[in-house]
């Protein structure tokens, strides 16, 4: 049997939460230490995993006992977390957004290059089951060329608990680096990832709002047109109101069955909320330590709204589910075993990666190609102006 990756876990917040199912349950991993610096979140990883722990990501990358690194911390770390991790030989999972400018980027992919280790940006939903299998039908050719995509996704994403830089656009927040990184990944995926330009409008509706100030962008609208002919438009809106899920069957992004009664959760919440402070220790309610523990078994894959890949032959949407076909003559589900292990694509990725030497699609460079788009959409919103991309990469063979 292949050897499990030592994993190390450098954040013990709201990401790592996020891929707790994954990284506990895959047999290609073993959880061996942590680092954070809250006491409460250490003791727990120690006694959950029988693994050691550390107050300092350094000293994390120092145990030699660790083969790779992922790296949840807050954005702003990102470029100081992996260089760590690669002065220390380790290769590295870094948490989207890799970094919140070009020259963190580089230096991240610089020092990856100069330790030759393996740097993998992720996870993205462009790991997802469904996307990957929409963009191996595409290659096929049964259905030709892909012509127009089309990525929208409504939530309530940035009315959930906050802490105050995940309300700053300068540290990261809003939902262009949070979020956009995930919807970029997945049409550069479709699209074949050599985007040329993008022509974007951003919204911040809510900067002044008494009951629920949010001063950074809650929505934007983006076209992204790419080498050889293809088009795409991008619309998030993180506002809580209308909800992409309706279109899923009321399916969650990490594959689990959502409630429509809920309706107006996140804002009632937030209404409640005296201070950002109060604010930002509901958020830490929602990390490991504090946090219930998430479903182990979706029942259905990750999914990000409403996405579908327009051929010449045929519309692809996936879905949880698998991929629906609209062809000439015909429309059917292509679909897809539910996962045994959540996000299971990432482990696979990373896994290649480090035990058998094999190039990730989710590069250094593929993760400064979204970044880039990301910094561009708010400086096209801001000059109202198409903005040149010069950074993009193709699509591999991994995909």
């Amino acid at each position: 049997m292949t050897r499990p990756i030592r994993l190390g876990v450098a954040g013990l917040g709201r990401g790592f939460m996020l891929m707790l199912p994954t990284l506990s349950r895959h047999p290609l991993i073993t959880l061996v230490a942590a680092a954070d610096p809250r006491p409460e979140a250490r003791a727990k990883f120690a006694v959950d995993f029988n693994a050691r722990t550390y107050d300092s990501v350094d000293a994390l990358c120092a145990d030699p006992a660790v083969d790779a690194v992922y790296i949840a911390t807050p954005h702003t770390f990102h470029v100081e977390n992996v260089r760590s991790a690669a002065r220390h030989g380790k290769h590295v999972m870094v948490e989207k957004p890799m970094a919140l400018t070009l020259a963190d980027c580089q230096a991240m992919i610089d020092a990856a290059a100069q330790a030759r280790i393996h740097l993998l940006v992720g996870h993205s939903h462009s790991f997802d089951a469904p996307y990957l299998e929409t963009r191996r039908l595409i290659a096929g050719g049964e259905f030709g060329p892909v012509r127009m995509i089309t990525a929208t996704n409504f939530t309530d994403f940035l009315y959930r608990p906050r802490r105050p830089e995940e309300l700053d656009t300068a540290q990261g927040g809003g939902v262009v680096f949070s979020q956009g990184a995930h919807q970029i990944d997945i049409v550069r995926l479709l699209g074949g990832g050599l985007a040329r330009s993008v022509r974007a409008a951003t919204g911040r509706w809510d900067a002044k709002r008494g009951d629920a100030k949010r001063p950074t962008e809650g929505a934007y609208n983006a076209f992204l047109d790419f080498e050889g002919g293809v088009s795409a438009t991008l619309t998030y809106n993180g506002t809580a109101h209308f909800d992409t899920d309706e279109f899923c069957d009321w399916t969650g992004e990490l594959g689990q069955p959502r409630d429509p009664t809920s309706y107006g959760t996140a804002r009632a919440a937030l209404r409640r909320i005296a201070s950002p402070a109060e604010e930002a220790a509901l958020k830490n309610t929602r990390a490991y330590g504090l946090a219930p523990m998430p479903d182990h078994a979706p029942s259905a894959h990750n999914h990000f709204g409403l996405v579908i890949a327009s051929c010449e032959r045929a519309d692809l949407r996936p879905l949880p589910r698998g991929v629906m076909i609209y062809a000439d003559d015909e429309r059917r589900l292509h679909p897809l075993p539910p996962p045994a292990v959540p996000r299971t694509e990432v482990i696979d990725e990373l896994h290649d990666a480090v035990v058998h030497d094999r190039p990730p699609l989710h590069s250094g460079a593929w993760g400064m190609a979204t970044v880039e788009i990301c910094l561009a959409l708010l400086q096209s919103a801001q000059e109202r102006r198409e903005i040149a991309l010069h950074h993009q990469v193709a699509v591999t063979d991994r995909a």
